[in-house]
């Protein structure tokens, strides 16, 4: 873990991102806060169509947001009009996305995708400069210097990969936002991207937003957690909390998922019924009340928001605003991951 006393480097504030549909309005992130201290990794998790993707770019502004505030240390980026004060922030927060081949130009070298950002910003300085910073960085996220001048295509997805990590990197950022950047590769692969991005945080003092839908990979990176649910945060802690005493159903639902790799252990699983609400038209209440086996009439009527039940622990559930609720729900002993 992290040391709790380090500031704050990211502050995301009433954040929402709202699409505009024929039907209406879809509802892709609501109204979400958080922080993010500087040097550690918070996990954002949740099933396909959650938002946790689109939270990610609208906090480096590649989606604007409908509304809310995001602090890089302190000053809110959403104030940011100008071209010098855009290129400035784009140098301090950067993006490794989910899929290494498409988010790669495939008429370019690997050489010339690294740079590439190099000379976007004006950085690129002298040609023997340019190579210097190129192969340097190449060296750090373990490209071989043969490779630079290899396209996409000749290269497997760790490679591919590896570019990307690199291309996020060479403008020496702050915070990074890893949108699934490990899903796409196999799972050898995996754990080498995974392994070089904790080298990379602890030698360049980095700050993750990791993006996941899988709950054992964000366990592997993450200090903290947060769980979405349909466009909003139902649970957030640290690792150690949320494994080990999971509080939202839904949370306990997603746990319940991840296979225990030995031979003649069994976890309870939990099926969810019912469908997912529409986003477009959410429910006015809690958005998991059609799916959980614990509703209340109070859960489908009324709003809940994120609040801390024990320490550094919040969860956004009826069953924890009240003591006595907590009386009326028990949710079987939950089993270590």
């Amino acid at each position: 873990m992290k040391d709790n006393n380090k500031e704050i480097l990211i502050s995301v504030r009433n954040l929402k991102k709202y699409f505009p549909t024929k039907a209406g309005d879809l509802h892709a992130v609501d109204n979400i806060s958080f922080d993010i201290k500087r040097g550690e990794t918070l996990g954002l998790v949740g099933e396909s169509g959650c938002g946790k993707s689109t939270a990610g770019r609208a906090i480096i502004r590649l989606h604007e947001p409908t509304s809310g505030e995001i602090f890089l240390e302190g000053k809110n980026i959403l104030e940011y009009k100008g071209l010098k004060e855009m290129r400035k922030m784009r140098q301090e927060m950067q993006i490794v996305f989910q899929d290494p081949y498409s988010s790669l130009n495939p008429r370019m070298s690997t050489f010339d995708l690294i740079a590439e950002p190099l000379r976007v910003n004006g950085l690129a300085g002298s040609q023997k400069q340019l190579e210097e910073k190129v192969y340097r960085m190449m060296e750090t996220v373990g490209l071989a210097r043969r490779l630079a001048g290899s396209f996409p295509h000749e290269l497997d997805g760790g490679r591919r990969q590896r570019i990307g990590i690199a291309r996020a990197l060479i403008l020496e950022p702050k915070f990074l936002v890893l949108d699934e950047p490990v899903s796409a590769l196999d799972v050898s692969i995996q754990a080498q991207i995974l392994n070089l991005m904790d080298r990379l945080q602890e030698e360049l003092g980095l700050t993750y937003l990791f993006i996941s839908h899988d709950l054992s990979v964000v366990r592997h990176i993450s200090d903290r957690i947060a769980v979405m649910y349909l466009g909003q945060i139902v649970e957030l802690g640290t690792y150690e909390r949320i494994f080990e005493n999971p509080l939202h159903p839904y949370t306990r639902a997603l746990l319940s998922a991840i296979p225990i790799p030995k031979v003649g252990v069994k976890r309870e699983r939990i099926f969810l019924e019912g469908d997912v609400p529409s986003p477009v038209n959410p429910p006015k209440g809690c958005r998991f009340a059609g799916r959980c086996k614990y509703c209340m009439d109070i859960c489908k009527e009324t709003p809940v928001e994120l609040r801390e039940v024990e320490p550094e622990h919040f969860v956004a559930c009826h069953l924890y605003n009240h003591i006595e609720m907590q009386s009326h729900v028990e949710f079987p002993e939950p089993q270590k991951v």
